[in-house]
């Protein structure tokens, strides 16, 4: 059985989601791989966070 999702059977939303959720993770990953941070809102606070501890919240 194939994991991958047929996008054709998906509507636009849900594309659109899933397409910023790709992006996320790979500047998570580029990010993770300089050994950078991203910036991100936690609990309403604004905070640095190492892009490999975002990468383990993420999903694949």
């Amino acid at each position: 059985m194939n994991n991958k999702v047929n996008i054709e059977n998906i509507n636009l939303a849900e594309r659109i989601r899933l397409g910023v959720q790709k992006a996320l993770r790979k500047l998570a990953e580029e990010s993770a791989a300089k050994g950078e941070s991203l910036v991100v809102k936690v609990d309403g606070k604004i905070k640095e966070v190492p892009a490999e501890e975002l990468l383990m919240n993420l999903p694949k």
